[in-house]
């Protein structure tokens, strides 16, 4: 039976950790030779990754600090965990919405500064409170920029909050509509909802096409003091506009979860120190997911939710498996079951699955996979990676 060497690169979550079998798998942050790397906020880009990796799971839901380009080069599956900290940075929103709306933080900081001594300071108070004056959720517009796993749940609870929301995600799943409430009304750009919200919340990865997705001119287009929440990616908004929309009083509020230096000592802006997964249970539940699906993949060839391959499940009705990873180009089947055939071996059951100019193939045979098969698959062109995964106990 098939030892598995896991390298952590962070602390994992005890309970995400205890998932895997003490006699099948040795875990630590000093494991050489890995089959797998478990990773939460390191840096990989620029780190000599072993070429003994399988797979690189990350116990959160982006993987910009994992060079996944140069892993699908590889055959390298990477691994997040969408939807783990959902509850999370769903509640986090909802902390800055309300602080938002009810002028807490320029409440708070008025507070700080009372002279406990003053003879009228329960006048003062009283005369200075209308200055911070509120309002309140029910009847006011979200805008939901990504109806994911957390811009879903955040639409969700502000319709339970009598808000009205609009959202926009060109990319939306067919899963991530069937958990989207039909109270929320879909804009077809991102102008459209902008100009129409009183708060917009961002739940967007960082990609290209997403850096300063929010600029000066999409600040432009907003009511003028409406607040702007990002718990996504620093790097989606343009610090610079958002410093000018708040210094011309366009923009009410910015509120993010990442203190960077432009926006420090900005009136108007709360930034948080990355609080958004910053719960016992959602680091917990990231460990937990990370693991179950490195354990898929490593005992089973099963991926699910990776960022650069297909899903990929097949039922196990053989022993004997292989799992390969391969440009998606033309006759790619047709070769590896052609090399297997004469290898002998009978295919029982297989699946294929592709994704961009990504490919990745399950085989079920009927008998032991010998060496030799694997270095003859290995050596087809366009093969990326190739691994004989043989059954185990799974529990």
């Amino acid at each position: 039976m098939e030892q598995y060497r896991i390298l952590t690169l962070n602390a994992i979550a005890a309970a995400g950790l205890r998932r895997f079998p003490d006699d099948r798998y040795v875990v630590g942050n000093d494991v050489d030779a890995p089959h797998a790397m478990l990773v939460r906020s390191r840096d990989l880009h620029g780190v000599a990754i072993p070429p003994t990796v399988r797979a690189i799971a990350r116990a959160g839901a982006g993987t910009n600090n994992i060079p996944v380009s140069e892993m699908s080069t590889r055959g390298v599956p990477v691994f997040s965990t969408p939807g783990a900290n959902a509850n999370a940075v769903k509640e986090l929103v909802l902390t800055a919405l309300l602080l938002a709306a009810r002028n807490v933080i320029p409440a708070l900081r008025y507070v700080n500064q009372l002279d406990p001594q003053a003879s009228d300071l329960e006048h003062a108070v009283e005369e200075s409170k209308k200055q911070f004056a509120g309002v309140e959720l029910p009847g006011k517009t979200l805008g939901v920029v990504g109806l994911g796993a957390i811009g879903s749940i955040v639409a969700d609870t502000a319709i339970k909050l009598g808000m009205n929301v609009i959202g926009f995600d060109p990319d939306i799943t067919v899963d991530a509509a069937w958990r989207l409430s039909s109270s929320v009304r879909k804009a077809h750009t991102i102008d459209e909802l902008l100009r129409q919200a009183d708060f917009v919340t961002l739940h967007v990865p960082l990609l290209d096409v997403t850096r300063h997705l929010i600029g000066e001119r999409q600040l432009a287009m907003m009511k003028p003091g409406a607040a702007l929440l990002n718990f996504a990616r620093a790097e989606i908004v343009d610090d610079a506009a958002v410093v000018a929309a708040l210094d011309g009083r366009r923009l009410a509020y910015y509120l993010c979860d990442f203190p960077r230096a432009a926006l420090l000592g900005t009136s108007r802006v709360v930034a948080l120190p990355h609080l958004g997964a910053s719960t016992a249970e959602a680091e917990e539940n990231c460990a937990i997911m990370a693991v179950d699906q490195l354990r898929g993949f490593l005992e089973h060839g099963t991926i699910v939710n990776s960022v650069n391959f297909p899903n990929v499940e097949m039922a196990r009705e053989s022993p004997y498996r292989v799992a390969i990873a391969n440009a998606n180009v033309p006759n790619m089947l047709g070769q590896m079951s052609t090399a297997m055939a004469r290898a002998g071996l009978n295919i029982h059951n297989m699946v294929n699955k592709s994704r961009g100019e990504m490919a990745y193939t399950l085989v079920d045979v009927d008998s032991p996979v010998p060496e030799a098969l694997l270095a003859v698959l290995g050596a087809i062109d366009g093969v990326l990676s190739v691994h004989a995964i043989p059954a185990g106990r799974t529990a």
